[in-house]
């Protein structure tokens, strides 16, 4: 069979493949569809991106967002992903075929699942382009890593994981072609950078950083086991980190600005240093019974593969550094269980920003399923040497089946889980699967000519993957996308939507919850993304009953299961989210946006700050706290009242009238975050930070207009830099598939 009808027939097996694992998000049939179950998918994701989709439509780009967490800068979210070109061409079509919902995300999901699969197969294939198993070999490695524990567990919740993690085989593929031959292909590094690039703009840091490291330590492998000089190394990564930076910068450079205001910077050793436990290695051979999600199960088969390649594995390329970057990856993922984190928290810049050190789960199971599939294709290569690989592998793969058949006894003695009820199923299941595989592999050893051993082997790797994690309950609900998240606001929600009557904020930490202000337009003083602006986080998130919040933060409706409040206020109507029965009150006396304040304390420490605010005798409608002076003389009261007005209010503009008998200042419940800008009668002037959160605008005596603006630099420059680079890349591909038709021509 001839190699182009080998990679047809693979690449179609990986399309029916991915049709059949996610033929319930696929079938138009109602009864038999499914929808990714509630949670970080649709109150996070789903709703970020209907924010993102509202604005895009209207041709504005959505710099700032009101809706959540009392206003942040949306752009500079990692996670809300901007410009991220997949979400482009999501919301583009779902703009032509009718408008948003949520079946559009879960398809960019499950897209991105497939394009995973066919690069996987693309990269391996190309590792073993002329070797017997080369198609049968990339297929497994494609089947593992895209339908393994990993991707198709929390990165289905956490869709910028996943998003960010598919551009591992397009990256390491780039490397790979690039450091083929004695002298470096600099072309190949340009394909390394644009999927990296692709993996940052997606939207998840930590994994994209993984990426990073994985990327830089494999081209520095390759160039010195190539034996090529240095410099090779450095201009690589040179021009690598060029094209990176510069695709992203649009997104990069207001994250980094907006990195440094958010409560994440306060993280601890101790809260960044979380991790599996250790018994979690036992998710390799038993999926389910350790925790909800099982992101180092590869499949017994590809688990097995990687035993046989620790006895053949210098007949196998690279295999040395994927089976490094598992150990210390692993090792990693342990977080502070292990030395290895520790160890390394103050060498590898960046390790210290993130948490969640069990994501590292990401290249553990890519570099096994890489290795599995170079293994699968030596197996079937016949490159074992001589008889005591074969029995090494015979004894190996025995000891396996040995270790799942002990978990049946271990489960009835309750020691392998002793709250679940299917642990005993979970290990009969494994050790059947066990026995299959090695007896499938011990087949092809001893016959590797026998076309029958590799695909029987295939099969069981996708029955045993697909039987653990195809429509599994922690990723899926048995309802269609229509039924579980409606774009049709709820009943107590939409009470709180008609109320017009000024400008105000609502507390949605029930009734609301999540970031669904954003999907539903309902300005919430609350929300679930993890970057949230140091000041409104330290005021607002400490009490889920926060009348000093909703004070500073102008909130007027509150919704809670509570039936009185600590401050007056009225039942409007009652509802039921999903944790049971909510009340939406009206406050009877709330802060307006926009209040002239005519007395100040001036306490330039946010903690202070927030200690003066605590004191019950301390009355902030009377008094601002400002972090400097003024700058203006304050008669610390007004014979007469002043009046604030917003007159328009847009998400990255604000328009406000002031008429004040004498010098006062306005309190705004509006954040203070660099490159907002003000004027007053079209002349710029100053915002001062309030109560340690907050925004405060000296103004003198008389009726005024004050505009406020929301312009950061930082997108202007990353904007430039990431068109450049766009289109110098544009440029690039034009002009080599210019010459790539001129040279096929004069071949002709």
């Amino acid at each position: 069979m001839t190699t182009r009808r080998q990679d047809l027939r693979a690449i179609v097996l990986l399309l029916m493949l991915w049709v059949l694992f996610f033929w319930r998000l696929l079938t138009p049939i109602a009864g038999d569809q499914a929808s990714v179950t509630r949670g970080d998918f649709s109150g996070q994701f789903f709703t970020f991106a209907s924010y993102q989709y509202d604005r895009l439509t209207a041709g504005e780009v959505p710099l700032w967002n009101p809706y959540n967490n009392s206003g942040l800068p949306f752009l500079a979210d990692t996670q809300a992903a901007v410009f991220y070109p997949p979400r482009l061409l999501t919301i583009a079509l779902s703009n032509l075929s009718g408008g948003w919902h949520y079946h559009a995300l879960e398809l960019e999901m499950a897209v991105h699942v497939l394009v995973f699969s066919l690069l996987m197969y693309l990269l391996v294939r190309r590792m073993t382009l002329k070797q017997t198993g080369s198609s049968i070999g990339a297929l497994a490695a494609a089947i593992i890593a895209s339908y393994g524990g990993f991707l198709s567990g929390y990165p289905v919740q956490q869709l910028a994981i996943l998003e960010a993690a598919i551009w591992l085989p397009m990256a390491v593929l780039g490397v790979f072609e690039a450091t083929r031959s004695p002298k470096l292909q600099w072309h190949w590094l340009v394909l390394a950078g644009v999927a990296l690039g692709l993996s940052w703009m997606a939207g998840h840091p930590q994994t994209s950083w993984f990426l990073t490291y994985l990327i830089t330590a494999y081209l520095a492998y390759r160039v010195a086991s190539a034996r090529l000089r240095w410099t090779y190394f450095a201009g690589g990564i040179l021009l690598v980190g060029l094209i990176t930076g510069g695709m992203a910068a649009v997104q990069l450079l207001p994250g980094f600005e907006y990195l440094a205001h958010t409560a994440r910077v306060d993280l601890t050793y101790e809260a960044k240093g979380n991790g599996f436990p250790f018994r979690d290695v036992l998710q390799m051979l038993f999926p389910g019974e350790l925790s909800l999600f099982s992101p180092l199960y590869m499949g017994i088969g590809g688990l097995a593969l990687v035993l046989c390649s620790l006895w053949i594995r210098r007949r196998i390329q690279d295999s040395t550094f994927w089976l490094l970057v598992a150990f210390i990856s692993l090792g990693l993922s342990f977080g502070a269980n292990s030395a290895i984190f520790p160890t390394l928290y103050n060498l590898l810049p960046g390790l210290r920003f993130f948490r969640g050190q069990e994501r590292a789960a990401y290249l553990v199971v890519n570099s096994l399923a890489i290795l599995a599939g170079l293994t699968l294709t030596a197996l079937i290569q016949n490159n074992l040497g001589d008889n005591h690989p074969r029995r090494a592998i015979r004894f190996t793969l025995t000891g396996m089946v040995a270790f799942a058949a002990a978990g049946i006894f271990l489960s009835s003695s309750g020691w392998l889980n002793p709250d679940s009820d299917t642990t005993l199923n979970t290990a009969v299941f494994s050790t059947g699967i066990a026995i299959g595989v090695l007896v499938i592999l011990w087949g092809l050893i001893r016959n590797p000519r026998q076309r029958v051993w590799p695909w029987l082997f295939i099969g069981l790797l996708v029955f045993d993957l697909f039987t653990i994690n195809m429509d599994a309950d922690h990723s899926y609900d048995p309802v269609p996308p229509a039924e579980q998240i409606s774009l049709t606001p709820p009943p107590v929600v939409a009470a709180a939507q008609a109320d017009q009557e000024g400008f105000f904020r609502v507390d949605g930490f029930r009734g609301l919850t999540d970031n669904y202000g954003s999907l539903y337009q309902v300005m919430d003083m609350r929300g679930i993304s993890p970057l949230f602006l140091d000041g409104p986080f330290q005021l607002i998130e400490p009490e889920k009953i926060n009348p000093l919040a909703w004070e500073l933060f102008a909130v007027r409706d509150v919704f809670t299961d509570w039936d009185a409040l600590p401050v007056p206020s009225q039942i409007i109507t009652t509802g039921e989210d999903r944790y049971g029965p909510v009340n939406l009150h009206r406050l009877d006396n709330p802060r307006p946006f926009a209040h002239l304040v005519y007395a100040a304390d001036i306490i330039d420490s946010d903690a202070f700050a927030r200690e003066l605010l605590r004191n019950p005798d301390f009355d902030p409608r009377r008094t601002i706290i400002l972090n400097r002076e003024p700058g203006l003389e304050l008669d610390g009261e007004s014979t007469e009242p002043g009046t604030a007005e917003v007159v328009s209010f847009e998400p990255e503009q604000i328009n406000l009238t002031v008429d004040t008998p004498t010098n006062a200042i306005l309190s705004l419940a509006h954040p203070h975050y660099p490159n907002w800008q003000a004027t007053i009668d079209g002349s710029p002037t100053e915002i001062i930070r309030a109560y340690g959160a907050l925004s405060a605008i000296p103004v003198p005596t008389g009726e005024h207009e004050i505009v406020m603006t929301y312009d950061p630099i930082s997108y202007r420059i990353g904007a430039i830099l990431s068109l450049v680079t766009w289109a110098g890349l544009g440029i690039l591909g034009i002009f080599w598939l210019f010459n790539s038709r001129k040279r096929d021509a004069h071949l002709e």
